[in-house]
């Protein structure tokens, strides 16, 4: 007896098996009835019907069992093409989600740099990830698989309740460590559940292919039986035999060619499923057109860079990413070349989808058929906004080394042009007749020299070459000074005011430091009214409570304000406002770096500085500056007129027309005055009479003898000896002179340096 096997080889045997045992109890019987006699053609025409209709069985059971090895390979091969293929595609967008550049990447990287383009991709692909997920869930699942699915979701709405507690802590600038301890979330059962997805998805295609290629497998070996067999019984059924051999062979040729195709398609799969991968997550935005500039494909950086969805510009032409830069005649070379098969390569600045723009690096080249035809375009695009903006800074920095070489080099020289014309100027204004023509000439000549000296030292302060020295300073009094020099260079059109909220407002900055700052900010004011009518406003007052930005201190914060109802400033350009070399005035009346100068001396201060302004609306800038406690020495006003002396003074300076000048100023305020332009020489009549000069006026940088060199030997022959310095280009505080000893910059203010002498002169007679 033959059991119901469930393989076909065991089931075929027993066939096989009953067929045999059926013939030899058939033998059997008819040798033992030797009664009926049967003639051997009678026995041969009965083994002949018994061969054919078993030839027949054996035929029906082979086409059947050949029939359900091919159902079973489609219905297995649509089972690998719907179910695999679809849940392969879901599982790598939802492996992207949780990988490198997903949502967990993304978020992490906003906590720790703050940056809220990181913040709106990680909302963008929760809302990418929600809908790959309810279609995923939407499907008839096994449990194992749709608590996977379940796990990865939980782990992502935990992400999604962290974001809300992550732009807190970015807009309360609480840190990135303390932030990231408040929203760090344990995403290992997610990546363990996602792994576990992969897993079920290769089991689940591993399955469906051993179906198919088992069934493939069994239909040859079926087939390669039948056809022995059928080989078998071909002497009794010739006619049959040849036909069965016909089809059996067209359907050897049919399962191989099918074995072969799936194999190939198999391998297809593969190669596709990898090139898909790297295209998905390539580092650069991928996009392909069809010849009418169609899009029919755009990668997952394509959309994360521009903020696109593929869905949503899918059938439309990339338009939308153009910002106005190139011109039509570079869109019309690039179809010329795309269409001649030639490719094209240059850069873009393209827009993304909230207006933001990026710099793109493109390839673009054409994509053809078998047959040479022109089938599609692809391009190519790396992101290059991060380089360019290296390249620029690194430009900046060669301007401003520039600058500063130049700084350095015309300081000396031109700042000693500066006091000769500073002190002629004075020397006149003496002569002159008070609120004369000829007063208010000078006055101009005045106003323009310390214009000059401003602008050199905007040079030496922006390139650094020039320090500071903070002290307590009255700032009504540097207001007041400032707003002298400007009544008589603004047009009388806009008036300038000042209010404080007591009468004197005391900083921590370097007097000169608040000077330029105030010229620059109030004739930036003047030069954006221009002609027509305007005001300036100044004000100065005590802060009670220190700003946010900035750190608590004992003697407290001071601000000064100073506005405009000029034209204003569109937003752009108040973010470049403080760059270095940005101007938006004509070609020749701005050097781009007045503003920026301001920014760095404030910073120096330690203070703040920010804008608020709108076109038509005016410019009011807001500076919050360290408040001082005034000394004695300081709060005592100086007097106006120049003091006189009759003490003997020698001056030492290589530039001819300086030492000529204050020669002049110096003998006018009574002075006795010998005057030197070789240090050599002024050391050599020193040493023949050390005690004839009551005090020294040396240049610092000088040929033959520098001003340092020039001290030390005076100072080996009249150690109590007082001296000045005076230069042009100071890069850094004396330290080779023990007092009493004094340094001016040059140009040098002949009332300033007038006090100062004689300040030194009193001191020594009190000592």
């Amino acid at each position: 007896m033959c059991h119901r096997p469930h393989s076909f080889v065991p089931r075929l045997s027993c066939i096989v098996a009953f067929h045999v045992k059926r013939l030899q109890l058939y033998d059997a019987s008819a040798f033992m009835d030797s009664s009926k006699h049967l003639s051997r053609t009678y026995r041969l025409g009965i083994i002949a019907s018994v061969f054919l209709c078993v030839t027949l069985a054996l035929g029906v059971f082979l086409g059947s069992g050949t029939r359900a090895r091919f159902v079973e390979i489609a219905e297995s091969w649509s089972s690998y093409a719907e179910n695999a293929e679809k849940k392969g595609v879901w599982i790598s967008l939802l492996r992207g989600h949780l990988g490198y550049g997903g949502i967990i990447h993304n978020f992490k990287n906003y906590v720790l740099r703050g940056d809220d383009i990181y913040r709106e991709r990680v909302e963008e692909q929760l809302e990418q990830f929600d809908r790959v997920m309810n279609r995923y869930l939407s499907e008839p699942l096994p449990l194992r698989e749709r608590q996977s699915l379940q796990t990865i979701r939980a782990t992502i709405d935990e992400y999604r309740a962290m974001l809300p507690i992550a732009e807190e802590g970015a807009r309360l600038n609480d840190g990135a460590r303390a932030v990231d301890m408040r929203v760090r979330v344990d995403d290992t059962a997610a990546i363990a559940a996602l792994d576990r997805l992969e897993t079920i998805w290769r089991d689940n295609r591993r399955q469906s292919t051993g179906r198919v290629i088992t069934a493939v497998a069994e239909g040859e070996a079926l087939v390669s039986l039948g056809f022995f067999v059928l080989f078998f019984f071909v002497l009794a059924a010739l006619g049959l035999g040849f036909l069965l051999l016909i089809l059996l062979r067209d359907m050897m040729q049919t399962i191989t060619q099918l074995s072969e195709e799936f194999k190939v398609r198999h391998r297809l799969e593969e190669s596709e499923q990898r090139l898909t991968e790297a295209v998905e997550q390539s580092p650069a935005t991928i996009l392909i057109t069809d010849t009418d500039a169609q899009i029919l494909y755009v990668n997952r950086h394509f959309e994360d860079i521009t903020g696109w969805d593929r869905t949503s510009i899918a059938g439309h032409t990339p338009k939308f990413l153009q910002s106005g830069d190139a011109s039509p005649q570079t869109y019309n070379e690039i179809r010329e070349r795309l269409r001649a098969g030639r490719e094209w390569h240059g850069i873009f600045r393209n827009l993304r989808k909230d207006g933001s723009s990026y710099w793109a690096d493109t390839t673009i080249l054409p994509l053809k058929g078998p047959d040479g035809q022109i089938t599609s375009f692809l391009s190519i695009a790396e992101d290059i906004t991060e380089k360019r903006k290296a390249r620029e800074q690194v430009v900046r920095a060669q301007k401003i080394e520039a600058v500063a070489l130049l700084a350095g080099g015309i300081a000396h020289d031109f700042n000693n042009v500066l006091s000769t014309i500073v002190g002629s100027v004075h020397l006149a204004a003496l002569d002159a007749e008070p609120d004369s023509d000829i007063a208010g000439e000078i006055e101009q000549i005045a106003i323009a020299a310390g214009r000059a000296q401003m602008l050199v030292r905007q040079l030496l302060t922006f390139a650094r070459r020039e320090p500071g020295n903070p002290s307590a300073t009255d700032l009504s009094s540097i207001i007041d000074e400032v707003t002298h020099l400007l009544e008589a260079a603004i047009p009388p059109t806009v008036t300038l005011s000042f209010t404080t909220s007591e009468p004197q407002i005391w900083v921590l900055a370097d007097p000169t430091h608040l000077h330029q700052i105030l010229m620059n900010l109030c004739g930036n004011a003047a030069e954006a009214i221009g002609s027509a009518s305007g005001r300036i406003e100044i004000d100065a007052t005590y802060l009670e409570d220190a700003p946010s930005d900035l750190p608590a201190r004992a003697e407290g914060w001071v601000q000064l304000t100073v506005s405009d109802n000029g034209p204003g400033m569109t937003f752009e350009t108040q973010a470049r406002l403080f760059d270095a070399f940005f101007t938006t005035k004509p070609l020749g009346k701005g050097s781009g770096l007045g503003l920026a100068v301001v920014e760095g001396l404030v910073k120096d201060m330690g203070g703040s500085i920010s804008v608020d302004s709108a076109p038509g609306e005016g410019a009011r800038f807001v500076l919050i500056l360290p408040r001082a406690l005034p000394s004695k020495s300081q709060a005592v006003p100086e007097q106006k007129a120049a003091p006189r002396g009759t003490e003997r003074l020698l001056l030492v300076d290589d530039d001819t027309e300086f030492a000529a000048t204050f020669r002049r100023y110096l003998m006018r305020l009574g002075y006795q005055v010998e005057a030197f332009t070789a240090p050599l020489v002024a050391l050599e009549r020193l040493r023949a009479d050390p005690d004839r000069p009551n005090l020294v006026i040396c240049d610092i940088i000088m040929p033959e003898m520098d001003g340092e060199t020039f001290a030390r030997h005076m100072r080996e022959l009249r150690p109590d000896c007082p001296i000045i310095f005076c230069t042009g280009f100071n890069p850094g505080s004396p330290t080779f002179a023990d007092p009493p000893m004094a340094m001016i910059d040059k140009p040098v203010d002949p009332l300033h340096l007038a006090r100062k002498i004689r300040q030194m002169l009193d001191a020594k007679t009190i000592d």
